[in-house]
C-alpha cells in the first residue's frame, strides 16, 4: 500500500460556540458533497462563546461556493502537506527525522492512525517547504 502525499488547502472559518452549530457547519458541506478527512475547532483567543473550524479537503466550485457562504475561507497562511498511507509503530517519528535531516521544520502537526492506516496534516512555514518536504517523503516513503 503506498503513500500519497499532496498539497492540501486548509479552509478555516469562526464557529459559535453553542450545541448544533457544529453538525450545522458539517450538514452543509456534506450537502455540497464534502467527504472531510480533516476537521478541528478551536476555541478563539479573545472572542468568547466563539471558536475556529479549520476542514480539509473541499473540492470543486459547488463545495468551494458552499464553504465560502458559511464564511469559511481558505487559510492562505496555512502551507500544508497531507500524508496517507499505511501505519506501522514509529510512522510519526520516522516521517519527523526525514524532514528535520532535510533541514525542514514542521511548524504544526495533527496525525491519525485507524486501524492499519495513518493519517498526517504537515504544516510549514511556505510553499517552497512544502513542495520540498513532498519531495523528500516521496524518496524517503515512495
Amino acid at each position: 500500500m503506498p503513500f500519497e502525499i499532496t498539497r492540501v488547502d486548509v479552509w478555516a472559518g469562526e464557529i459559535e460556540d453553542r450545541p448544533g452549530a457544529l453538525a450545522e457547519k458539517f450538514e452543509t458541506l456534506q450537502r455540497a458533497g464534502a467527504n472531510l478527512d480533516f476537521a478541528i475547532v478551536r476555541p478563539s483567543r479573545g472572542l468568547p462563546g466563539t471558536g475556529v473550524l479549520f476542514v480539509a479537503p473541499l473540492l470543486g466550485p459547488q463545495q468551494i461556493k458552499t464553504a465560502e457562504e458559511i464564511k469559511l475561507r481558505q487559510a492562505m497562511t496555512m502551507h500544508v502537506l497531507r500524508i496517507a498511507g499505511p501505519d506501522r509503530p514509529g510512522q510519526g517519528a520516522g516521517i519527523a527525522r526525514v524532514l528535520a535531516e532535510a533541514g525542514l521544520n514542521i511548524s504544526g502537526m495533527s496525525a491519525a492512525a485507524i486501524e492499519e492506516r495513518c493519517l498526517f496534516y504537515l504544516r510549514f512555514e511556505t510553499e517552497a517547504d512544502v513542495k520540498r518536504a513532498a519531495q523528500v517523503l516521496a524518496a524517503k516513503l515512495g
